[in-house]
């Protein structure tokens, strides 16, 4: 018997609950929120539904088929054109008036539609009923009220699906007055038709609303009186910055323990690897290269990234879980406005503390182009956790003598800093390469919610630690690579490493720096965890990465090759403002589709960082011969 194929599209504003839906019906734990940019794109699950085999497409959140961001020409051009069998819209019962201009329009593009009246737990707890029968009658699409979160409602959808699929269930929509429609083509192209359109969907689905909404007079106290608070201008970004400080704080403190046990264990399958072919037979130079150059490599970027974005990953999608993630943007919509750029680039900006490639990925969420691009240029001059242990190693070393606590608000200072960097540099870029006024976005701000900690881990591993990885150890196989072939390659009697430093020697030393210093920057492209270790790597002269044993014999070391507190200052300058990693620029070119605009995200933080450090160097110096 031949496979039966159904093919569903699952439709809906954002923050519906429409991915809790699709995870409900495929059990894949598609992300939930909207502020990551993945479902931008049409995320694709399976179910079985009787004898039927079903695709399920998770279309984009949004609010109209008739703007043109990249999200509503991807929902509209999958419905007309790819044609799936039903159209499931998922609709918030809290506020049905917004939702179904979205729903009506979806219902003049195809026939099988059903609505999915999601979210009436939390329109019960603020006093809304909705007479879903009513509603039927008046749209004639079948409506199925649901609480995906608490499982309520989908079997009934799933029945739905059934009847539809199997001819059971006929639907006969009953779609809006198309008495304004102009007689010509070309009034179809006017802007007053478009007008008359929009307003036609609005007043119809204000209509129905009046028949089938009920509401008493009870207001959400809880989000109102911590509303109150959050998007206070007085302790608004005040407690923006405790919660961001405080992640990252978590996330530097709890990641130290897990990545020195996960060195230790790929340090122990390394022997194990060694031994294997040892015993093998292996040339010594083979055994050296995949040992000391391929597997180092990526032993260092596993232990120091993994650790980290396991921690960072669950605790930021917990803040968006609850609510809290948009209010950040709602806060610092102002700041980046004044900068030229978009609201939603707070959001991207923060997602690039976890890694920047993630960040950039999240830049899809900014519907213009102008806007999205500024956000993508600039989202490396925040650092990721990939250049933590740097920030963090140097603030303990020259300016905490060790102390973790001032460490960690070293960093947090240096944070700021970035931040600032990364407006000033928005607004240049607004006003010279990028052009264009910031455009105003409609940003809804959902209830806050008791986040599902379960989902949330498992998620945060699956859709962002686990990707993410899986990037950084592809490039950095390689790169290790790369660097054996650097340090253990002699050409004329010196290491093409050596060769490499000494070239860069001038342009080191007038930035505060030195040659061997840029030689780590730059063949840490793979992955910024591994400068420290090159570093260390050539000046104890080894043939491989080399990790210290302690923050007081890395500052040993460091001291004793001719560093200062003035050379650490030029170094943590930049390595918040340098070239991205190799995974960021992969993403960069995928997500802009244009090599001139990854070269211009290549080039930009770069000749920031150089300014700054020679900067710097020059005013450090004036003032040591001053005082």
């Amino acid at each position: 018997m031949a496979e039966r194929r159904l093919r569903i599209a699952l439709a809906g504003n954002p923050n519906t609950g429409k991915s809790t839906v699709f995870n409900a019906l495929t059990g894949l734990k598609q992300h939930t929120g909207n502020w990551s940019g993945k479902t931008v794109g049409n995320a694709v699950g399976r179910f079985s539904l009787g004898d039927w085999e079903v695709d399920l497409y998770d279309l984009p959140g949004i609010y109209s088929l008739f703007s043109e961001s990249a999200e509503e020409r991807a929902a509209k051009d999958f419905i007309c054109y790819e044609e799936p069998d039903i159209t499931v819209v998922v609709l918030d019962a809290t506020s049905l008036e917004r939702n179904l201009p979205l729903g009506l329009q979806i219902m003049e593009l195809t026939k099988n539609v059903v609505f999915c009246l999601n979210l009436t737990d939390e329109a019960e707890k603020k006093g809304i009923s909705i007479d879903h029968k009513r509603l039927q009658e008046t749209t004639g699409v079948p409506v199925i009220p649901m609480a995906a979160r608490e499982g309520i409602g989908l079997t009934e959808l799933k029945r739905m699906l059934l009847g539809i699929a199997e001819g059971h269930r006929r639907i006969h929509p009953k779609g809006i007055d198309w008495s304004f429609a102009p007689d010509t083509e070309e009034g179809y192209l006017s802007e007053e038709f478009r007008e008359n359109r929009s307003l036609a969907f609005l007043e119809r689905s204000k209509e129905i609303c009046k028949k089938v909404v009920r509401k008493k007079e009870e207001r959400d106290r809880f989000t109102e009186k911590l509303d109150k608070i959050i998007l206070s201008r007085k302790t608004g970004i005040p407690i923006m910055l405790l919660l961001l400080g405080g992640v990252f704080w978590i996330t530097v403190t709890g990641a130290n323990v897990p990545s020195d046990l996960l060195m230790r264990a790929m340090n122990h399958w390394g022997e194990v690897l060694r031994n294997g072919l040892s015993s093998l037979g292996a040339p010594f130079w083979l055994e050296s290269l995949l040992m000391d150059g391929v597997y180092l490599t990526v032993s260092w970027v596993v232990a120091v990234m993994l650790p980290p974005m396991a921690i960072f990953f669950p605790l930021f999608t917990l803040l968006e879980d609850f609510g809290l993630l948009p209010r950040i943007a709602f806060n610092l919509d102002g700041l980046f406005q004044r900068a030229g750029a978009h609201g939603k680039q707070a959001l991207t900006m923060s997602m690039g503390f976890g890694c920047n490639a993630a960040g950039v990925t999240a830049c899809r969420i900014i519907e213009s182009p102008r806007e999205r691009l500024i956000a993508i240029l600039t989202n490396n001059f925040v650092p990721c956790n990939g250049r933590f242990p740097t920030l963090i190693l140097l603030a303990g070393i020259f300016f905490a003598q060790g102390n973790p606590a001032a460490a960690g608000a070293f960093v947090f200072l240096l944070i700021v800093l970035a931040v600032m960097i990364t407006l000033l540099v928005s607004f240049v870029l607004s006003k010279t390469l990028l052009k264009g006024m910031p455009s105003a976005f409609v940003l809804e701000l959902p209830p806050y919610r008791r986040p599902q900690i379960g989902q949330v881990i498992l998620r945060s591993v699956l859709d962002r630690t686990i990707f993410v990885l899986g990037r950084a150890v592809t490039v950095a196989i390689p790169a290790g690579a790369v660097i054996w072939f650097c340090q253990n390659v002699e050409i004329g009697g010196y290491t093409m490493l050596y060769g490499l430093t000494v070239l860069l020697e001038p342009l080191g030393s007038l930035m505060g720096l030195s040659g061997v210093i840029l030689t780590a920057f730059l063949l840490g492209i793979p992955a910024n965890e591994i400068v420290i270790p090159i570093l260390l790597m050539v000046y104890s002269q080894s043939g491989m990465l080399v990790e210290a044993e302690g923050i007081s014999q890395a500052g040993a070391i460091l001291a004793a090759n001719g560093w200062t507190w003035m050379t650490a200052v030029c170094t943590i300058l930049f390595s918040l403002n340098h070239f991205p990693c190799a995974t960021t620029l992969l993403t960069i070119r995928k997500e802009t589709g244009s090599w001139f605009w990854t070269g211009v995200s290549f080039l930009l933080p770069t000749v920031v960082g150089i300014f700054l450090c020679m900067t710097a160097n020059l005013l450090m110096k004036m003032a040591v011969l001053i005082f």
